[in-house]
């Protein structure tokens, strides 16, 4: 089953974007889940023989076959099929700090802890305050995407 981003089929994440936002759903019983995926961790290999310096680089996530972190929905996911449910793409991120502030604003907005008709049974954020993410919620108000 793919990614779709405003009905495109996703091939690869641009490099400029550390992760997504994401929808999934159910198309049985309607049922959604919100979440977010980084599209590449950060690898660290020792250093080379007679070097002191490790190796740093990024491997590719396993965004492409990640159907999210709740039980339930793996389980209805594994009960029912993968045809059964969509994988959407709602928000490219560039930093970590944006993904996590998107998805629990969309989560939020959406009231997923009071509503059966999410997956979602935890909201858990931690988010560090950065110019990047300043600059993105200006930009958010502006537009009228915030509360």
């Amino acid at each position: 089953m793919h990614w779709t981003y405003e009905g495109v089929t996703i091939i690869e994440i641009p490099d400029e974007y550390e992760g997504f936002v994401y929808l999934i759903t159910n198309l049985q019983s309607g049922k959604k889940y919100i979440g977010k995926k980084l599209a590449k961790f950060k690898t660290t290999k020792p250093p080379l023989k007679g070097k002191k310096n490790k190796r740093r680089g990024f491997k590719e996530s396993d965004w492409r076959t990640y159907w999210g972190s709740s039980d339930k929905l793996n389980a209805d996911v594994e009960a029912l099929g993968q045809e059964q449910f969509t994988r959407e793409v709602l928000y490219f991120c560039k930093s970590r700090a944006e993904m996590s502030y998107i998805e629990m604003l969309e989560q939020v907005k959406r009231n997923v802890l009071a509503s059966d008709d999410y997956y979602n049974g935890i909201i858990n954020v931690r988010i560090r305050s950065s110019d990047a993410l300043k600059k993105l919620l200006i930009e958010m108000q502006n537009n009228g995407d915030l509360f």
